[in-house]
């Protein structure tokens, strides 16, 4: 593969390119333009300029709103989840019986869809809040809440697996020679598991993030933003004004491109936060 003549390099991206273009690229940019318009086909359009941002931020507070309940919910989900997600690996490489068993078990809530998921997870936690006269729609708290244990549970068994393989693939020589020279199971932790799995680290801390900001069917199905949109994520909320508003086309698409950016500097951020402490075996 590497003797191959530069020639035939354009032969062989060139399908990728061409896919990744039409699939992503001219759409991503197309819906930049159409931020800066007011449209209800995307034929038909008037150019308003900066109009759509301004009308995002100070048409109503319910995309500031969004954006903050997101922040708070990623910041959330990502120290619970990763925390769950490698105590679990921990146990499961630890000489547990029933290892393969428990992986199954833990990794199967990642297959389900978010919508069906969703819904189950809300006659779960009303069925208990209504013990209390209340239930999810009764305040945001209960909403964000219920999105927190959703979250965790559909998302740890998927990044417990990540965790497992880095784990695995620690050299056991190293971990023995800790343990002659005294090293107790924390010690051992702190200083030869985390390091060495900082890899995986980035990995998880990246997906959890996306995630999290990506969030919409769950928080669709669960809540649907109520009450009165203060349980809406920033997906959601940009759905709602897109979909829900007649001439706020236009407000929706700034909205998401704002979206946008904001993930890929938080993920930029975060990718390079974690790449730093990462260690070369």
């Amino acid at each position: 593969m590497h003797n191959m003549p530069k020639k035939y390099y354009a032969l062989f991206t060139l399908p990728t390119i061409i896919a990744f273009a039409i699939a992503f690229l001219i759409p991503f940019l197309f819906g930049i333009y159409l931020s800066f318009t007011n449209f209800r086909t995307v034929t038909d359009t008037t150019w308003v300029g900066f109009s759509n941002y301004i009308r995002a931020f100070t048409g109503d507070n319910n995309f500031v709103h969004a954006l903050w309940f997101t922040v708070r919910f990623a910041i959330v989900s990502l120290i619970l989840i990763n925390l769950v997600a490698f105590t679990l690996a921990l146990l499961l490489t630890g000489g547990v019986k029933g290892t393969n068993f428990f992986r199954t078990i833990f990794f199967m809530p990642n297959l389900i869809g978010g919508i069906v998921l969703g819904y189950i997870w809300q006659l779960i936690i009303n069925g208990i809040l209504l013990n209390f006269g209340v239930d999810l729609t009764y305040s945001a708290t209960y909403g964000f809440w219920g999105l927190v244990v959703l979250m965790n549970w559909q998302q740890a068994g998927y990044m417990m697996v990540i965790y497992i393989a880095a784990i695995q693939s620690i050299p056991t020589e190293m971990v023995e020679a800790a343990k002659i020279d005294g090293a107790n199971g924390w010690q051992i932790i702190r200083n030869i598991t985390i390091p060495m799995v900082m890899p995986a680290i980035t990995i998880c801390t990246f997906l959890t993030l996306t995630n999290s900001f990506k969030l919409f069917d769950q928080n669709l199905a669960l809540t649907a933003g109520a009450p009165a949109r203060e349980s809406a994520m920033l997906a959601l909320d940009i759905y709602t004004t897109f979909y829900g508003r007649v001439g706020y086309e236009g407000v929706g698409q700034a909205k998401a491109v704002v979206f946008s950016i904001i993930v890929a500097i938080i993920v930029i951020l975060q990718m390079r936060l974690t790449r730093t402490r990462e260690v070369e075996r």
